[in-house]
């Protein structure tokens, strides 16, 4: 057995999401745990270089979670052929164009979603990949989500029957940043940076409905704008010009219906911060982050309508939970550790640039929908 070194250049890693999903939960998760174990037994170390605009914010990182590398020049980053993996976490209006720029310099590359703005810059990245003869990845965390994967040993078990209808509620309500500081960078919330909660999400909704009950036809979506004024991370008012809502249908492959609303305007009465609900002829299921509770026909109660009396059966206690019979790491990680052997030992990777488009296409299709207040086909991509 032999440890091979990946030398990984990590942008966006002060970020959020690049923090601490990325960063501390993946890959120096990973180096703890001694590396990517590949099949012929080799292990693969990961050896990051943390690139960031801001230098003092980016050195202070480093110290603190023990990371040796920084640097605020990403050219120079790119200029070193020992680091072979390109990696961006950082804000959408940027991701295309340094994903070419990584691309130029030879590097392999793994990304968050959105991959672009636009479906055809998205389709542009696809081709460039292509030509470079390079190795590609996207984020696609929530098929890793536990609550997701039981989900999905349901349908793979034959418990719901035929699917009928999905049903998802995302979000939470994201403080205005006045008298509370926000959760969520102000450029969330800005056009001209990239925000916008059409495409941030309907780019996740896009894989969790392809890859779990059938690929997207068609979208009819309405988005929103429901606070117009949100306060920046100085404290300084601004125009939180992009959508902050979002509330979408899909049509299906297959005849099931799917209905999603996402919104940081709203406040929280359910189980977790997203939630799908799965109807099926012989079951239903509702799933979270990590639970997931199903109904089967055999257990379904028989309710009638009457609103003169209090309702006599408690919903809630009708279901039963999906155990845990199988340990379920981290998401990212997991999808981390996937495209690792990806790149070392040519393990399948299906979650590469062309399946990230597909999520650009969808909220690009959801936008269109919006403007024009009528329902918009998918059809196959082709780059």
């Amino acid at each position: 057995m032999a440890q091979r070194r990946l030398g990984i250049i990590m942008n966006g890693a002060t970020g959020r999401m690049g923090l601490n999903q990325h960063l501390v939960r993946s890959v120096l998760a990973i180096c703890a745990d001694g590396g990517v174990a590949l099949p012929n037994g080799d292990r693969v170390m990961p050896d990051p270089i943390l690139v960031g605009r801001d230098r003092q914010k980016v050195a202070a990182l480093a110290k603190a979670h023990g990371v040796e590398r920084w640097t605020d020049d990403l050219g120079k980053a790119l200029q070193n052929p020992d680091d072979t993996l390109f990696f961006d976490s950082a804000t959408t209006s940027l991701r295309a164009k340094l994903l070419k720029q990584a691309m130029a310099a030879g590097k392999d590359i793994y990304c968050e979603k959105p991959i672009a703005e636009n479906l055809a810059d998205a389709l542009d990245l696809v081709r460039v990949a292509k030509k470079a003869g390079i190795k590609h990845g996207v984020v696609q965390d929530k098929l890793f989500l536990p609550g997701l994967r039981k989900l999905r040993m349901l349908r793979d078990s034959g418990f719901f029957g035929r699917i009928l209808s999905v049903r998802g509620e995302f979000g939470y309500w994201v403080f205005e940043g006045d008298w509370q500081p926000a959760q969520r960078p102000s450029w969330n919330y800005r056009k001209a940076d990239g925000g916008g909660i059409i495409l941030d999400m309907l780019c996740h909704w896009r894989y969790v409905l392809d890859n779990l009950f059938g690929a997207v036809k068609s979208v009819s979506c309405l988005g929103a704008r429901h606070i117009p004024t949100r306060w920046d991370e100085n404290g300084k008012p601004y125009d939180a010009d992009a959508d902050d809502a979002a509330y979408a249908t899909f049509e299906l492959e297959g005849g099931v219906i799917a209905q999603i609303n996402s919104s940081w305007c709203t406040r929280v009465r359910r189980d977790d911060l997203v939630t799908f609900h799965v109807d099926g002829t012989h079951g239903s299921a509702v799933a979270g982050l990590t639970r997931c509770l199903s109904q089967a026909r055999i257990n379904t109660p028989k309710p009638v309508w009457n609103p003169d009396v209090p309702q006599p059966i408690d919903f809630f206690d009708t279901w039963q939970e999906v155990p845990e019979n199988i340990p379920y790491p981290n998401g990212f990680r997991a999808q981390w550790e996937a495209f690792i052997r990806h790149l070392c030992a040519d393990e399948p990777f299906p979650w590469n640039l062309m399946e990230g488009a597909k999520g650009v296409q969808l909220a690009e299709a959801g936008l269109k929908s919006w403007a024009e207040r009528r329902w918009i086909d998918l059809p196959a991509l082709e780059a």
